[in-house]
């Protein structure tokens, strides 16, 4: 789940993050001349500058500036060749803007467009130079100046300069989604051009430097020429593709059915080390679909050719097609290092009825997973608990002395027992659908909040209103799993439905907050920083990012400390009371995850025999093998 906090969710074809470089002597010669330049307020002091390829959060870049390719892919990966991948469960797309949340942009809309820095499969913590070839900044990291490549080219082949990156950073604290223009507001002063392929960011006095410069490096660059010339405005949908500077192209589109990228013959960056061995197909397709059946039965027809399988009744008794038999498609299940997705059923906090914490306990108590994982999932996954599983993130047990010194000051804010108690895990259910002791502690919460059995069994509360709850749905495989659960609601008496809606009307009620439950995935990051304001932050409790509408001053203090967290061992301990206060208020239903990518395709691919950890990558760093494609084809495998 590698992820620039600050534009999570954007589809960019990018890799990873890794750290410093020693400065050299020339460095240390500039180092009086650069802060006597810098402009008053930036901080600058007499201090060391650094120059380097790239900057990391803790620790040592891994990839000396000489590094010739990246340590997982094949640098001698063919190019050439197709892979089609298929969006499902879908209405479509009727647009191509990913930056706002007017309309439904197509996929990789964004794939076109580079960033300064980027990141690797391999590393934690460490971005290097993509637009530039080098950055400065002071020990202090109170500023950088991003030195850009003079070879770097937008597709239509005009130059990339220091002033396309500051009409984007003007462009994305302007007009772009609200939760970013409040944090990058937050973060940086001022941005300034000092020639055409160098510009500075100086960073705001007082706010924490850890991660500023990665921030900042990772805003996708546009074109000024692009939006002058079609009239481009952030905040509205976008009927052309933006022209980057990227390994891709838009092609073509069929709305609402397919869009196809092309790889640019002309990409100025192709021999790059950090790009050797990766953006090998020529084309990438993918094909929207209005259900995950359809989707498979697709798929099995060959009319696309990589699958990542998300349904585990299908992975589990539907794999029997010929393809398969025939040797035609490959089935695999590949290692996942990365951090769970945080999947969830979220309660819509903004709503006076899941106010009560204790009514939000008994929603929660009802879901069966140990019964759900056994009768519907085949056993393939394992149990939500944290915002950090499947990492050292994850609290656990009783806090610890340095997690209590963080939490002690805002445990007013939060549930009693917060100092004392084991980290709040989601609850466990015996075999049976309907758990009767988890009813009976559900029932009781209830209860307790006021909301007593009345008249047809219902749930009421004082004024003899029904408590009511709507489950929003967009998923027909999700029916499944939600049904049992609103069986087990309704025996508590609460007047509770699953509500199945379109995906575009899911996707807007979502935007404006319309609804009582929804699915979401709020998983973070292995370095957590400013993002977490997106997801969890008072200041963004209209943003769609922060889907409860949480809004807790412990829960901002806490992100405060994670944010500032200057050494990985503070930042664990800043993140473990984080992740402790976030699951004791019980806004969520964790969901399950799967330690695995699951996938299969037709056999045309090649793949590096040992995957990075942190990425499948098969947009990035596989390739097509035109001798086993020539076999499919000739064996009618493939329409």
């Amino acid at each position: 789940m590698r992820r620039f906090a600050l534009i999570a969710g954007l589809a960019v074809l990018a890799g990873n993050l890794p750290a410093l470089a020693q400065p050299t002597e020339a460095a240390a010669e500039t180092a009086a001349e650069t802060a006597a330049e810098a402009p008053a307020g930036s901080g600058a002091k007499a201090e060391t500058i650094i120059t380097s390829h790239g900057i990391g959060v803790f620790d040592d870049l891994r990839l000396p500036a000489d590094f010739k390719h990246l340590a997982y892919v094949n640098p001698e990966a063919p190019k050439g060749g197709e892979i089609a991948e298929a969006i499902p469960n879908s209405t479509g797309f009727d647009n191509y803007n990913p930056f706002t949340f007017r309309g439904r942009a197509a996929v990789l809309s964004s794939s076109m467009l580079e960033s300064i820095l980027t990141t690797t499969a391999d590393e934690v913590g460490a971005a290097y130079c993509l637009l530039c070839s080098e950055l400065e900044y002071p020990e202090s990291r109170d500023w950088v100046i991003f030195r850009l490549r003079p070879e770097a080219r937008f597709s239509d082949g005009t130059p990339l300069t220091a002033h396309d990156v500051l009409f984007s950073y003007e462009t994305l604290r302007d007009k772009g989604l609200s939760s970013f223009r409040v944090i990058i507001g937050q973060q940086v002063a001022k941005a300034e051009v000092i020639d055409d392929h160098s510009i500075r960011f100086i960073f705001t006095p007082d706010y924490p430097r850890r991660d500023v410069i990665q921030s900042v490096g990772s805003l996708p660059v546009f074109s000024r020429k692009d939006f002058a010339d079609n009239g481009r405005d952030l905040e509205q949908t976008m009927d052309k593709p933006m022209i980057g500077s990227g390994p891709y192209v838009f092609e073509r589109a069929d709305i609402n059915r397919a869009v196809v990228y092309r790889r640019d013959p002309d990409y100025w960056g192709a021999d790059l080390p950090i790009n050797v061995g990766r953006y090998n197909f020529d084309r990438i397709r993918f094909e929207y679909f209005a259900d995950y059946d359809a989707a498979f039965e697709a798929f099995k027809a060959g009319e696309y050719t990589f699958r990542r399988e998300v349904s585990s009744i299908i992975w589990a008794t539907r794999y029997d097609f010929p393809a398969l038999s025939n040797g035609w498609v490959v089935r695999e299940t590949l290692p996942d290092g990365n951090i769970a997705s945080g999947q969830a059923w979220v309660l819509n906090l903004r709503r006076p009825d899941w106010q009560d914490i204790r009514v939000r306990k008994a929603v929660g108590l009802v879901f069966n997973f140990e019964w759900s994982n056994a009768s519907l999932f085949y056993g393939l996954y394992d149990r939500v608990h944290s915002f950090w599983d499947n990492s050292d993130l994850a609290a656990s047990g009783p806090p610890s002395q340095g997690e209590i010194a963080l939490l002690e000051p805002v445990a007013g804010d939060l549930p009693q027992g917060i100092l004392t108690e084991d980290a709040a895990m989601a609850s466990v259910s015996g075999d049976r659908q309907l758990d009767r002791a988890n009813l009976r502690r559900a029932a009781a919460l209830l209860d307790e909040a006021g909301w007593t059995v009345g008249e047809g069994g219902m749930r009421r509360n004082g004024e003899g209103r029904v408590l009511t709850l709507e489950i929003l749905n967009d998923s027909q495989t999700f029916d499944r799993v939600i049904n049992p659960w609103v069986q087990n609601l309704r025996a508590l008496g609460i007047d509770a439905r699953n509500v199945r809606v379109d995906n575009a009307e899911y996707e807007n009620r979502k935007r404006s907050h319309d609804f009582d439950v929804i699915s979401d995935h709020l998983g973070q990051d292995e370095i957590p920083g400013a993002g977490l304001q997106q997801y969890f932050g008072s200041a963004n409790v209209g943003d769609v990012f922060n889907a409860m509408g949480l809004a807790n001053p412990a829960i901002d203090t806490l992100i405060g400390h994670v944010e500032a967290a200057d050494s990985r061992d503070r930042l664990t301990i800043a993140t473990r009371a984080l992740d402790r206060a976030l699951r004791s208020l019980s806004f969520w239903v964790p969901q399950w995850y799967n330690a695995n990518h699951l996938v299969a395709y037709y056999d045309q691919y090649g793949r590096p025999e040992t995957l990075p950890p942190y990425s499948l990558g098969e947009l990035d760093f596989w390739w097509y093998d035109e001798a086993k494609a020539k076999a499919l084809r000739e064996a009618g495998a493939l329409r």
